[in-house]
């Protein structure tokens, strides 16, 4: 019997043995365990350290913040003024929250629904917190923070959350503002209903273009109360909130075209809507119907949004680029840009702020008038009532480097829907009048002169000049005066693009890409283009000695207790681009354009001037950009969708735009001349430049002004093709009854003293009933 017994043994002891093979795994796994729990406890001791002494008072103070809240909080916004240089407002900006506001009952509950499936999947289940998800969120924001990448994030904040933030907190992306927004979140679930939250919610988030709560966008968006909109509609909206820019339905309407469906397959996911209503909802067309209809294209008001907007990004940071290491580079980027922009955005129609602009009322009523004159001739009209031939322009006062004045396009008495501010949102192919930025002015600090021989004998490969000819050996000025491009195209590739190139990157030009690289730019031949407000500012460059300041109509922005929160009096961006003395030289050439070049005898009456025309391939966009002592400004004349116009030259509507406002505008100003510039030896004198090598290009031709053709009539082509005019910022209407009785009236130009009559009120542009 003991020997079975010891036998039993002998297998027991194997048994127990058995486990030696796993003893390294498990010694391993030990120590993980343990660096990770010394790792939890270090992370929780710096927390303490950190925030422990801040906690405490968080926590009392979001109590107190949701204890003094009622109903109200969640309706009441602050108002914005935005005023011009005389301080007398233009605009104001006020979300419409507090006048659309919509309660609980009448919300259609496939609108909760959407909300819920896209936004926060457990908001009837959790108490204010996810804390699973905030757990990912912030295990991913730390392994970013350690990687270096700030592109691995996720959202983890729930709807009452969103609400916190939106209602109690700033925008700022801050451990500390999360932390309180978590702590307000808990306060709001022990006080408010989850139906009062939703309801709260729904009314407070952002649709894009200054509208605030789902009845002002379904108002602002179809026309229509949210109650009278069905399922696809309702996603249609619900798709907005989530990046209020990217998915702005009057801009980028394929982008919330795409996400209504992803609500739409998240909803039939959650069993909220059938299989036949998913496919119904899926393939029925969304027909926006804006309803306001715009009185005035106010292109100051939509100029200084954005203006005041992006002088609130800088203020919290953000650092505007236009350089990137690579795509995904360029992704995180535009991803940082409109999630910020959209903050600050949407700040100004609930802040309370103050904004002063340069803008002068008087100079922008006499540059729409110029505008509208110089194109009457013009009445053919898309589908929508917009003209399709359009003009844009940008004027700067030189002493200040501010815009005080911007016209967008041709002034229109009733047109619906929302306007485009062409100087400044829209980008078209400058033509020659690109010239004096990226060949001439950098190729004056290389020792070029304007008495440097330089050669117009066409190659194999090159541009052609606009005329055909060619003038062999001449001067550099009058390769300037006369717009050579033969000359330009050579010059450009001695400096090679990349050089030329960066003195416009430098200034701001934001849509220079890749494919603009080649000899082609030299003569504007841009893929995307620039807008006025650039072409504007870098020729203001060249007048104030090389030195650039960034463009922008704003002076200061105050707060609700009026602390001043930007002032650009003494903060401006201001950079040295080109040499001084190259500048004043460019200066001096340019000042023969108007007196023996492509504009000759459209001078100023009693003003030096100097300026260049511009004309793209098959005459589709013409430009001038010109300046004086005082001002300087650009003009671009075109059709939205590029076509030719018959007799369309930068010496022609564009010029005459120009001259007739600067006549105006100089008035009554004394007479000033530009400084001059030191007439050094010019290293490059007499040189030969040769044949350069023929560079195979895809771009078109680009031809320059005739020289007959200042005084000639310019006359529209065929019937233009009808297209839909592209859509951009909601105008805002001058302010209403609820004005402050203290602000003055604004209907008195800025600059014009009041016994001064105008006696010359016509608009140059038919009437409308």
């Amino acid at each position: 019997m003991a020997e079975p017994a010891a036998g039993n043994g002998k297998k027991r002891r194997k048994k127990e043995k058995k486990p030696k093979k796993f003893r390294k795994f498990r010694l391993f796994l030990k120590i993980f365990l343990l660096i990770l729990l010394l790792a939890v406890l270090g992370g929780l001791v710096v927390f303490y350290f950190k925030f422990g002494d801040d906690l405490l008072r968080w926590k009392k103070e979001a109590k107190q913040l949701v204890e003094e809240s009622n109903r109200n909080t969640f309706r009441s916004s602050e108002t914005s003024f935005i005023y011009a240089a005389n301080k007398k407002p233009i605009a104001k900006l006020r979300g419409d929250k507090d006048t659309d506001y919509i309660n609980f009952a009448d919300i259609p509950q496939e609108a909760i629904d959407c909300m819920v499936v896209t936004e926060d999947r457990d908001f009837y289940e959790h108490s204010g917190i996810n804390f699973l998800s905030t757990a990912k969120a912030g295990f991913l924001y730390v392994k970013g923070k350690l990687m270096g990448d700030d592109s691995i994030t996720r959202g983890g904040s729930t709807i009452t959350q969103q609400l916190a933030k939106n209602v109690f907190l700033s925008n700022e992306q801050t451990e500390e503002r999360k932390i309180r927004e978590m702590f307000i979140a808990i306060e709001m679930e022990r006080k408010y209903t989850k139906d009062e939250i939703m309801e709260f919610y729904l009314n407070n988030i952002c649709f894009a273009n200054g509208h605030f709560g789902i009845e002002a966008a379904s108002k602002a968006y179809f026309s229509k109360s949210v109650k009278e909109l069905n399922l696809p509609e309702i996603a249609f909206l619900c798709a907005i909130p989530n990046i209020p820019t990217y998915y702005d339905p009057l801009r980028h309407f394929d982008h919330t075209q795409s996400r209504k469906e992803r609500i739409l397959n998240q909803l039939l996911e959650a069993g909220k809507i059938e299989a036949a209503e998913y496919s119904d909802a899926v393939y029925e067309n969304i027909d926006l119907k804006p309803a306001e209809a715009i009185k005035t294209q106010d292109y100051m008001t939509t100029y200084a949004i954005s203006c005041a907007t992006k002088e609130l990004m800088k203020k919290k940071g953000f650092e505007f680029r236009y350089e990137f290491a690579s795509d995904e580079d360029e992704k995180q980027y535009n991803e940082e840009y409109n999630t910020i922009y959209e903050e600050c955005h949407s700040s100004l129609y609930t802040g309370g702020y103050q904004i002063y602009t340069t803008l002068s009322a008087a100079k922008q009523k006499k540059l729409q008038k110029a505008v509208n004159q110089a194109l009457s001739e013009f009445k053919e009209k898309t589908k929508e009532g917009i003209y399709t031939l359009q003009g844009a322009a940008t004027c700067i006062d030189n002493e200040t480097g501010f815009v005080v004045a911007i016209v967008g396009g041709r002034k229109q008495n009733s047109t619906t829907g929302y306007t485009l501010n062409r100087a400044f949102q829209s980008y078209r192919q400058p033509g020659s009048s690109f010239k004096p930025l990226v060949v001439y002015t950098p190729q004056l600090e290389r020792g070029y002169t304007p008495n440097t021989i330089v050669d117009d004998t066409y190659f194999e490969g090159g541009p052609r000049n606009s005329d055909g000819t060619y003038a062999g050996k001449i001067p550099l000025r009058t390769a300037v005066e006369k717009s050579k491009n033969v000359v330009a195209w050579k010059l450009f590739e001695e400096l090679s693009p990349t050089v030329g190139l960066s003195y416009v990157k430098k200034m701001g030009f934001s849509q220079i890409v890749k494919n603009d690289y080649y000899p082609a730019a030299s003569l504007g031949g841009l893929t995307n283009g620039a807008s006025t407000v650039e072409m504007a500012s870098g020729y203001a460059t060249i007048e104030n000695d090389g030195v650039y300041r960034e463009p922008t109509c704003i002076r200061k922005i105050l707060d609700g207790n009026e602390n001043v929160v930007i002032s650009n009096q003494s903060e401006r961006d201001k950079r040295q681009i080109y040499e001084e003395n190259a500048a004043r030289t460019m200066t001096d050439i340019l000042t023969g354009v108007l007196i023996r070049g492509t504009a000759a005898g459209r001078g100023l009456t009693n003003m030096p001037c100097a300026g260049k025309t511009g004309t793209t391939s098959d005459k589709k966009d013409g430009w001038f950009c010109g300046f004086t002592p005082y001002y300087t400004m650009a003009v671009w004349v075109g059709y939205d969708t590029p076509k030719t116009l018959s007799n369309l030259y930068g010496n022609t509507y564009p010029l005459t735009i120009w001259r007739t406002f600067m006549e105006e505008i100089h008035q009554n100003l004394e007479r000033k001349e530009f400084s001059g510039y030191e007439d050094l030896p010019g290293k490059k004198d007499n040189v030969d430049l040769g044949t350069p090598t023929e560079i195979p290009t895809e771009e078109p031709e680009y031809t320059e002004e005739p020289q007959d053709l200042a005084t000639e009539t310019p006359e529209p082509t065929e019937k233009p093709v009808e297209t839909p005019e592209p859509t951009e910022e909601p105008v805002i209407d001058d302010p209403g009854d609820d004005t402050p009785d203290d602000i003055p009236d604004n209907n008195d130009p800025d600059d014009i003293p009041d016994d001064v009559p105008d006696n010359n009120d016509d608009s140059g542009e038919e009437l409308e009933e």
